[in-house]
């Protein structure tokens, strides 16, 4: 999707590979500066998203690299989660990180329409921006109770979130971030938040092979 000032995100594929070591480095660098926690990714697991196309990017016009986010499904895709979201600081003021969350919502509800969206955030602007899309605040044990995923935030022993003592020591009922679900049962008839057109250009994508699959 091209907005006016030149930004363009898009689902990525095989094909935006080349950004991954950016992408990490990025979300790696913003945790230090904030002091807040992040759960550990690595550069296999974010290829492999864009493989699955389970992710979004955002780009200039120069086709430099300017955002990022990824979408999962848990609990035998029952609850999927969009993570990961960062946006490049000198590109912080275009909106950007509220693009992608919709690129990335309406990414989720075309992939597993049934599924409950949750995240776990402790940033205002992403509460702001869920709450945007129709997610409400919740406590930890309506989220998923895959242990796959509460694994990314880590152990005391094995720590991939700084915070992740307090999540352990309350047995995955409180932690820093706060907790927030989005059920599509409660917004029946409702539109996805971006241009009908851009809804099927995503259907397109997700029915096309990757360019190493033998697309274009």
């Amino acid at each position: 999707m091209e907005y006016e000032d030149g930004f363009r995100i898009v689902v990525a594929d095989a094909s935006y590979e080349k950004y991954v070591d950016e992408i990490l480095a990025t979300i790696n660098d913003s945790a230090k500066k904030r002091g807040s926690g992040i759960a550990t990714r690595t550069h296999e697991y974010l290829t492999s998203k864009m493989r699955e196309k389970k992710a979004v990017i955002a780009l200039t016009a120069d086709d430099e690299f300017a955002g990022f986010c990824y979408i999962e499904s848990w609990g035998h895709k029952e609850y999927v989660a969009n993570s990961g979201l960062i946006v490049v600081e000198k590109y912080r003021k275009h909106q950007l990180a509220k693009r992608i969350k919709q690129m990335a919502f309406t990414l989720s509800r075309l992939r597993w329409p049934e599924a409950k969206l949750f995240g776990l955030t402790s940033q205002y602007a992403v509460m702001r921006i869920n709450t945007e899309l129709g997610y409400v605040p919740v406590t930890f044990n309506q989220l998923t109770d895959d242990d796959a995923f509460w694994a990314g935030c880590g152990t005391p022993e094995k720590p991939c979130c700084v915070n992740c003592d307090v999540l352990e020591r309350t047995g995955r009922q409180y932690c820093v971030c706060t907790a927030m679900l989005y059920d599509p049962k409660d917004h029946v008839g409702e539109p996805l938040p971006i241009p009908a057109e851009e809804v099927e250009k995503i259907k397109e994508i997700l029915t096309s092979p990757n360019p190493s699959e033998g697309g274009e």
